[in-house]
């Protein structure tokens, strides 16, 4: 008994080719037996005239179902099902709806959900015609020939072993030696293997630092404002958590409370407002550090997009007790969704960082590590950031005097470049509300109030970045902003 081709459905909404959605059509049904072994597949010529594609997009469809055993071929006769097809699940769905009955509410002894969403974006936020939001990646700027390059020698033969391996706490080698040996010294930082952990991005590095140095009893100090995903993660932590507002130059040693335990800094470019601490007060810092025997904690925060200057050395760099654990990420650089960073500290917390780690996740995925160490050892990622900064740069530029054109007032000052400017609403706006009504226009900013400590209530400040936006559209985006200000 035949398939026949009237059972084939293409999806519009399909994310990938068309020769791809009708392996997955085949493999699927197969799996879900309705396709069973030894039933004769539509003719290529039959399919394709049903689809509406070409006739060598189903004949190397079938090719690739061939070589995975879903299908094979019989010369003049056609395709068929194999016999060696895998086998659907020998088990059948519940004919009648589940009904929850259990009560989580006593189940559940600790509660995660519970933080505040106020940086949330849109799902479709690359619809909206002013997208001022951070951290997102431009296509039109990102290398992707040579990343794909990259990821397909990573995934040959030759490295098979490597990133198929269960190397169990270890990283990639090739990946570890890059840092150390061209990403460290760039920042002033002289490390050894042994001293550099890889993590699943900053906040993944912020986690186990607050899980390895914070108990009950302990004191952190947190900058005001700073990072959310710092405030939620130190929510869950049993210690006490002090804010201390920082100034035009970042954190102010002075303030710091004379009993503490960790200090959790972005020194050289402050999250969000992009101020850079002095090195005077760099070398205060560390000094309270050696004296109160307290930890400091650096998030080495959009070092990369340092257009404008060469930034200042990092604090790790400066760190001659060995007090200073250096958190850098790729996550800015590359993009996001890779989600790989790292950690620099002294052996005996690496060796303590790692285990914490092995309890969660081994390591980061075998085949990610490759890729990004072929990325960058073969200089695709210095030629990028290049470019990057360079349009970032462009973009800067514009943005800056369409803000002062339409009379806007900056709060925040980016010396280095960086990929934002922190912004200062007039007296009673609420960014938050501001935020809203401005998405009726196309418009998408971020309200500040997500980087502020909750006592604060403080609602007036707001963040517009420049990453994911083109020049020719900045302008008009701002002089919006300005009119639902007026």
């Amino acid at each position: 008994m035949g398939i026949q081709a009237a059972q084939f459905q293409l999806d519009p909404d399909f994310d990938g080719t068309l020769q791809q959605q009708i392996q997955q059509i085949v493999s699927q049904g197969i799996l879900a037996g309705r396709f069973l072994p030894g039933e004769r597949m539509p003719s290529s010529r039959a399919l394709a005239v049903r689809l509406g594609v070409s006739r060598i997009t189903v004949t190397l469809a079938y090719a690739e179902l061939v070589a995975g055993e879903y299908l094979i071929s019989r010369g003049r006769s056609g395709y068929f099902v194999s016999e060696n097809a895998p086998l659907p699940p020998d088990y059948k769905l519940a004919d009648t709806d589940r009904v929850e009955v259990f009560d989580w509410s006593r189940a559940l002894t600790t509660r995660f959900s519970g933080h505040r969403h106020l940086l949330a974006r849109p799902p479709n936020w690359r619809e909206y015609r002013f997208p001022f939001i951070y951290g997102q990646p431009d296509p039109t700027l990102f290398d992707h020939h040579n990343w794909r390059r990259c990821a397909l020698e990573a995934n040959s033969r030759k490295d098979f072993e490597a990133v198929t391996a269960d190397t169990y706490e270890q990283d990639d080698p090739k990946l570890i030696e890059y840092i150390v040996r061209n990403v460290l010294p760039r920042r002033g930082i002289s490390a050894r293997q042994e001293e550099v952990l890889l993590t699943l991005g900053a906040q993944n590095a912020i986690w186990i630092c607050a899980q390895l140095l914070l108990n009950r009893g302990g004191s952190a100090v947190i900058e005001n404002p700073c990072y959310p995903g710092l405030r939620e993660i130190l929510g869950h932590s049993p210690c006490t958590v002090t804010p201390v507002d920082v100034d035009e130059n970042g954190l102010p040693p002075e303030r710091l409370p004379e009993r503490l335990n960790v200090v959790f800094t972005t020194a050289s470019h402050q999250c969000p407002t992009n101020t850079t601490m002095p090195m005077e007060r760099r070398q205060a810092l560390l000094k309270r550090s050696a004296e109160q025997g307290f930890i400091v904690v650096e998030d080495d925060y959009e070092f990369e997009m340092s257009f404008a200057q060469r930034p200042t050395p990092a604090l790790k760099s400066l760190d001659r007790v060995g007090s200073v654990i250096y958190i850098g990420s790729f996550s800015k650089s590359l993009f996001p969704g890779l989600r790989l960073g790292y950690i620099v500290g002294s052996p005996a917390f690496i060796r303590e960082a790692r285990a914490l780690r092995s309890m969660v996740l081994r390591h980061p995925p075998g085949s990610l590590q490759r890729t990004t160490a072929y990325f960058l050892s073969r200089g695709y990622h210095d030629s990028m950031l290049n470019r990057v900064g360079k349009a970032y740069g462009r973009r800067r530029a514009v943005m800056g005097k369409a803000i002062q054109d339409c009379g806007l007032e900056v709060a925040g000052t980016g010396a280095f470049g960086g990929s934002s400017f922190w912004m200062r609403a007039p007296e009673g706006i609420n960014t938050t509300e501001l935020a809203l009504s401005l998405r009726n226009q196309g418009v998408l900013i971020e309200p500040g109030q997500a980087f502020f400590d909750p006592a604060d209530g403080n609602v007036r400040f707001y963040r517009l970045a420049y990453s994911s936006i083109p020049s020719a559209r900045i302008s008009e985006g701002i002089g919006r902003i300005a009119a639902a200000l007026a």
